[in-house]
Order: structure tokens, then C-alpha cells, then sequence
């Protein structure tokens, strides 16, 4: 163990004292932002400050805080095992100077006991506006080790408190091309590598000053190398005239807005497209430039795309493994995320730019699995809660979206924002005689006010398309695998009882003892009623609702995936979820993947992952686009796009369920390390959490012997599970036999922060 060394004088002699190295406090956030500090000019970052602020010109973009009391958060950095915090110190100031001599005029702490460090409520006097403020934090940790201040954080409060939630500026990056093919004396593509949101700058040279190029920009190439001018769908295709000027300059094409995606009448939710802000203008997405009529040769310092985007680390997660389909599966979906920031909310791709939750939902669980900021899916979850859209499902899942932000940052504002609102949002007030909820009844004008809809009605979807062309492998045609909407469905009242559970969970937080126990007991009376009305014990399989006695895959992977099937039942469920193969939509397979592992049926689960048949992610990069697509392809979907993030399912599933990272305790206080391998030999993640980054590696040989080698953040613990081989085997956990709890198919161990090697064998 390292040391560190403190002379104190004391009335004219001197002792040594001798303390444990300090954790030191880092990553320091206020309400979820952690790089306040940066200003943005013309929509890049760069290196000023905000104390440079006064002396620049006015045109500049800085993530503002929108409240007079944030939050503020930290991360822990510390070489000693089984680190927690036990107290900290917070000081806030208008100089950091203040700072530096250990003093604060806006807020000091004091001495708080407390392990909490995420979402620390600021207290003390309100933040006034247009104000800039610093801030720091010391701790004491378990191992008596007092730490130094932390380097200050600078914050600036916007014009208004109006308790927005605070996004970053949106930003720009100059990508230069990966390769420039010549396709004749007058053509040749630029090639960018990858589909981006952006604009193009491009220098040419004219003789004469007569020359007109026609740019060319598109998602897809043909087989002749050409940008395909009829890639079908809304695969995006346009093209410019650019006279030349004599000489050479450099041309900055002006976007042209398309009207399918900036109009701004309202959809039949009475919701508007989002318009990119006027800081950055509009963009289009592309990874091709053809030049057609300009002969001199195009170098890869003449043209420029500027792709933008939110606030993003590359290198914030990683993913490798054994399977070099997975892992190009990975990279594509990891890759989506980033890509598909560029509007600072969730929107369904460039089709129609909206925020629809469906596709939030899984747009947010997959930014949790690769980045470590939280403000854009805060920001998006909070929008849809005032602008929902048309379908049933999906107005139940921003209840399951406000559970999983709270689960991921330990912030509690939504919640507290929104609780009634989502009690409401169970649909209750659509329960039946029967028990169960219907659509087909009490649609009131005070039933669609109470939830905050706009539109006339809401109706069932189960997935999209529900018709359409036929799928393989099944002779329904849509992507709801043949579902008859019934009156009373299946996978609406699945999605009621987790809502009911989640609110029961949200009430005990909120300390509303009498709430928790009234939607605890509507969850289990909901649960009941499904398993005894729509449940056929023929089968063993659920129905598609009360009134049908088809069996889809869809009424039986929600009821599987939210937990509730009988145990006798699990069985037959999940061998009739085998038979249906994907017969859902790149949205459903975010549910049958939740499913699968939560049957712990890894090996099938990661059969879908890792497929190459037309029915796959991998058949997204085999047809040529970099992003995830809106469907499997375009006979599933006709008006598909190229640009979708629902349809990026394992950015999340893979962290969250194949390595197993996921948190048991609001912001990752206590989470599981449950890697699923199925017959994956060897797999290696890092995983972003708001507490720090979670290192996860395994080597395996089914039934004969799994490591695993952890890294768990300070400030932290971790459920930690191996696969229970025979009851002959061992575990091991760093060098020493240790017997674990049983859980099922694993063996169960608690581990404190640090490095960790496991394994299990015979």
C-alpha cells in the first residue's frame, strides 16, 4: 500500500503521521453535466473557459444550468480495495479563488456523513441568473484516508431558472474521407467510411468561372460505384448544382430543409418535428459524395464533412469477443448512437425527425451502454412526457423510461416531476370488468387529459409494421407476427402490470407508503388475471388477447421478458418463442432479446445477435448501411430508413445482458456483473456508469470451466455471477476457494470496488 508523508509541527517539535493514500473525487458533474466548463463556437468545442467568456465575441454556445439548486455528482478514483465513501465536503463559490483558500460564499457543506456521491442536492443560497459559479468536493473514505479537494468544476446559470433540464450545444467534427475512387475522366466518390448527419465543405478550381459540378450526396453506392440516385425507401439521396467562381475556392453547401422532416404541422399526436438549431443549420445524412463534371483529381484535404452530434466519448465503452459477427454487430449499433444524436433529443431517424417513445426507450438504454453521459436521454424522456404519441404501449413505456433514468443516475427529478402523471399513465382508468384494460372503452376527454395526450384517441400496435410483406421463416405478413387485436391484448396489460410495479417502486421512494401498497397489489391482481384469462394451459402459451386463441411471438415474449410467466409455464413459453425464430421488428427484438435472457437462455439469445440471414443486424452491414436501420430490410418496411436507433437493440443488450452489467440500486450504488455467455468462448466490455467505468472480461468452456476478471468502481459493490457448472466444482475468487450463494444456473458473490478474478471449474 502506498503512503503519503505529513510533517506537523507542534509547539516547536515535530511528528510524522503517516495516513493511506486519499481517494480524490473526479468526473465532477452538476445536474448530470459534466463538461459545463467548455464553450462551444460556431457548434464546436474548444479550449476556452467560461473566465474567458468577457473577452470573446458574443456568437458562443455553454451548456447552461436551468435551476437555482442543481445537483451535484462525482466519481471516486482510488488504488485501494473495497473502497466507500463515508463523508464528503462541498463548497461552491462565484471565484474560485474562494476555492483555493477552502472557503465558499454560496454554499458550504460542512462535513456531511453520508457514502452518498451522485445527485447530491445543492442546498445553501439560491443560484442567481446568467451567473457563473465553481464548485468542489472533498471525501473521507472507509480506509480513513481523507482526500485533497478536488479541481474545480465552473458551471454557468442560464437567463432563466426555469428548471429545464440542461443539454449540451450540439458539435461538429471535421471527417476527412477514407478513401476518393475515380469512376471516369468526369466523375469520382468521395467515400467517408461512415453515414453521417452533416454538411460538406469542398475547395474545387475552376479556369474559366463557366463550370457547374453536380454534387451528388447519398446513404447507398451501387455495384458500378455510383451514389445511388434510387436507393428506395427513405434512404436519403439529393443532389446540388455548384457554379464555380474562377480559381480554386473552398464551397460550403447550404442544406436544403426537406419538407418531410421540417414541416412543422402536427402528426395525429399533436407532435412537431424537431428543427435543428440555427448555430448549427440544417444537415443531411450521407457517407458518399459524388462529383460529376469536374475532372481535376479530389484530395482528401479539399473536401470535409462536418457530422453532428451530441456530446460524445468514444472511448468511454468497448466491446470485443470471439465472434467477429457480434462484434461488427456491436460496432454498428455502438456507432448508431452516436450518429443518431444529432437533433439533442431521440428522434426516429430523418424520415420524420419525432420523438416517439418506443424508439426513445431503446435509444436511451443503449446510450447508457456506451457513453457515460445521461442529459440527452433525460432531456428526451421528460419531452415525450409532454408530447406522447398515438399508441398504447408506447404511452405505458415512458413510466418504464423514467425507472430506468432514475435506476442509471440516481437522480430522482423526474420521478418527483411526473409522479401523478404516471400513476395515470398505468391506464387504470381503462380497466374492464374483467379486470383487464381495453382501448375499445373509456377513451373520455378527461381519461386522454389526465394522461396528457393530445390527439383524438390512442390505439394498440404491438409492433410496426402490423402489415406489410411477408417475413421469413413465417407466413404472417406485418411484424406483429400475425396478432389479432382483440378487444383486451395481451401485450397491452403486460405492459400495465410493469407500469403498476414501477410505480409501486416509485412510491416507496417518494415515501407514499399507502400508494406503494395499492399499485403493488394492482400489479399482482393484474399478473393474476393475465395468467388466468389469457394464458391457454392447452398450450401453455398466451393468446393474443381474450377474444382470439392465436398464439404470436409477441404475447408471449412481453409476459416472459416483464417476468410474470408461472413457473410451470416457462417451459412451454419460451419453447414456443424458439419456434417463432424473429419474427418481430427491430423495435420487438429489443423485447425477445430481454426475454431470452431473462430466461436465462443465453445460447439463443445470442444466436439472433450473432445470425446472418436476412432477418438480422448483421444483414444491415451486408446491404451497406452504418447504421442501424428502421427494419431488417426494405421488403419488411417499405418507406424504411437507413438512420433509426431503434433498431440498435444490442448496444444495450450486451452490456445490460450478455456481459451482465446492469444496476440493482439507483445510480449503480449496488449492480450485477451476470455475464450470459451461451457458448461465446471469450468476451471483454467496458461499461459506463455514472460512478465509473465497469471492466468486465470471461474466458469460456461450457460445463467444464468459465474466469471472469472484473473492475469494479469506487464507491461501489457488485453482485458478482459465474455459471454453476456440476456440484463437484469449485469457485475461486481471487486465489481463494470461496462457496457462493446459489442463484438459479450461477453461483453468487459480493464484491467490493477493485480488481477481481473469478472462475469456476471442475
Amino acid at each position: 500500500m502506498r503512503f503519503r508523508t505529513i510533517f506537523l509541527f507542534l509547539s516547536g517539535f515535530f511528528v510524522l503521521s503517516v495516513f493511506p493514500k486519499s481517494t480524490v473525487p473526479s468526473h465532477l458533474m452538476t445536474d448530470l453535466l459534466e463538461h459545463t466548463e467548455r464553450v462551444f463556437m460556431d457548434g464546436y468545442p474548444t479550449s476556452f473557459t467560461l473566465s474567458d467568456m468577457p473577452f470573446m465575441v458574443e456568437s458562443y454556445q455553454v451548456a447552461e444550468i436551468h435551476r437555482a439548486h442543481p445537483s451535484l455528482s462525482w466519481q471516486l478514483e482510488c488504488d485501494k480495495p473495497a473502497t466507500l465513501q463515508k463523508a464528503y465536503r462541498i463548497l461552491v463559490a462565484t471565484n474560485q479563488d474562494l476555492l483555493a483558500e477552502g472557503k465558499a460564499d454560496v454554499w458550504d457543506s460542512g462535513p456531511v456523513e453520508s457514502d452518498l456521491s451522485i445527485a447530491v442536492p445543492m442546498e445553501g443560497m439560491a443560484l442567481q441568473p446568467s451567473t457563473t459559479y465553481y464548485w468542489t468536493v472533498k471525501v473521507w473514505d472507509n480506509h480513513g484516508a481523507e482526500s485533497p479537494y478536488s479541481s474545480p468544476k465552473a458551471f454557468r446559470t442560464a437567463a432563466s431558472l426555469d428548471d429545464t433540464f440542461p443539454r449540451y450545444p450540439l458539435q461538429k467534427d471535421n471527417d476527412s474521407p477514407v478513401c476518393i475512387r475515380r469512376l471516369s475522366d468526369t466523375s469520382q466518390v468521395v467515400d467517408f467510411g461512415r453515414d453521417a448527419f452533416g454538411q460538406l465543405a469542398i475547395s474545387l478550381h475552376s479556369s474559366t468561372g463557366r463550370d457547374t459540378v453536380t454534387v451528388h450526396l447519398g446513404e447507398a453506392i451501387l455495384d458500378d460505384g455510383h451514389v445511388n440516385r434510387h436507393p428506395g425507401g427513405t434512404i436519403r439521396y439529393t443532389k446540388y448544382l455548384l457554379p464555380l467562381m474562377s480559381g480554386t475556392h473552398t464551397y460550403h453547401l447550404k442544406i436544403r430543409p426537406d419538407g418531410r422532416n421540417t414541416d412543422m404541422k402536427a402528426n395525429e399526436s399533436s407532435v412537431k418535428p424537431i428543427l435543428m438549431p440555427d448555430y448549427v443549420g440544417e444537415v443531411y445524412p450521407f457517407r458518399y459524395c459524388e462529383l460529376e463534371d469536374y475532372r481535376p483529381d479530389v484530395t482528401g484535404k479539399d473536401v470535409i464533412r462536418s457530422s453532428v452530434h451530441y456530446w460524445f466519448d468514444d472511448e468511454a465503452s468497448s466491446f470485443i469477443s470471439s465472434d467477429t459477427v457480434l462484434n461488427k454487430v456491436w460496432d454498428l449499433c455502438k456507432y448508431t448512437i452516436r450518429a443518431t444524436s444529432f437533433a439533442g433529443v431521440y428522434v426516429d431517424g430523418d424520415r420524420e425527425r419525432i420523438p416517439y417513445e418506443a424508439d426513445a426507450l431503446i435509444n436511451q438504454l443503449g446510450h447508457y451502454g456506451v457513453d457515460h453521459e445521461y442529459s440527452m436521454a433525460r432531456y428526451s424522456v421528460d419531452y415525450l412526457i409532454a408530447y406522447p404519441t398515438w399508441p398504447t404501449e408506447w404511452i405505458l413505456q415512458s413510466v418504464l423510461m423514467v425507472w430506468y433514468e432514475y435506476l442509471n443516475t440516481g437522480d430522482i427529478q423526474l420521478i418527483q416531476r411526473h409522479y401523478d402523471l404516471l400513476k395515470a399513465r398505468t391506464m387504470l382508468a381503462l380497466t374492464q370488468t374483467n379486470g383487464l384494460v381495453s382501448t375499445k372503452k373509456g377513451q373520455t376527454s378527461d381519461f386522454l387529459s389526465s394522461i396528457g395526450y393530445r390527439g383524438k384517441s390512442i390505439r394498440d400496435i404491438v409492433d410496426w409494421p402490423q402489415s406489410g410483406a411477408f417475413g421469413i421463416g413465417k407466413k404472417e405478413a406485418g411484424e406483429a407476427d400475425g396478432y389479432q387485436l382483440t378487444d383486451h391484448i395481451t401485450v397491452v396489460n403486460a405492459y400495465h402490470y410493469e407500469a403498476l410495479h414501477l410505480v409501486a417502486e416509485m412510491a416507496r421512494i417518494l415515501g407514499k407508503s399507502a400508494d406503494e401498497r395499492f399499485y403493488a397489489q394492482e400489479a399482482v391482481r393484474v399478473a393474476d388475471r393475465i395468467n388466468k384469462l389469457l394464458l391457454n394451459p392447452q398450450t401453455g402459451c398466451y393468446m393474443d388477447g381474450l377474444e382470439s386463441d392465436h398464439s404470436s411471438l409477441h404475447a408471449n415474449m412481453f409476459p416472459l421478458a416483464f417476468g410474470f410467466v408461472p413457473d410451470r409455464y416457462r417451459g412451454s413459453v419460451l419453447d414456443f418463442i424458439h419456434s417463432r425464430g424473429m419474427a418481430c421488428s427491430v423495435y420487438g427484438a429489443q423485447f425477445l432479446l430481454d426475454a431470452l435472457y431473462e430466461a436465462e437462455d443465453a445460447d439463443y439469445a445470442l444466436s439472433l445477435m450473432n445470425a446472418t440471414h436476412e432477418r438480422s443486424w448483421y444483414n444491415m452491414i451486408r446491404v451497406g448501411s452504418t447504421i442501424a436501420m428502421e427494419a431488417w430490410d426494405t421488403r419488411f418496411k417499405n418507406n424504411l430508413d437507413w438512420n433509426h436507433a431503434w433498431g440498435a437493440a444490442p448496444a444495450n443488450i450486451i452490456p445490460r445482458k450478455l456481459m451482465g452489467v446492469e444496476p440493482l440500486e439507483p445510480g449503480f450504488r449496488t449492480f450485477r456483473i451476470k455475464p450470459q455467455p451461451g457458448s461465446l468462448r471469450s468476451a471483454e466490455a467496458v461499461v459506463p456508469t455514472i460512478r465509473g467505468s465497469v471492466k468486465v472480461a470471461f474466458q469460456n468452456m461450457p460445463g467444464k470451466f468459465f474466469s471472469l476478471d472484473v473492475e469494479i468502481p469506487a464507491n461501489s459493490e457488485a453482485q458478482v455471477f459465474l455459471p454453476f457448472i456440476n456440484r463437484k466444482g469449485r469457485m475461486q475468487v481471487d486465489g481463494d476457494v470461496v462457496k457462493g450463494a446459489m442463484d438459479g444456473k450461477f453461483v453468487r458473490v459480493t464484491l467490493g470496488s477493485g480488481h477481481h478474478h473469478l472462475q469456476t471449474s471442475l
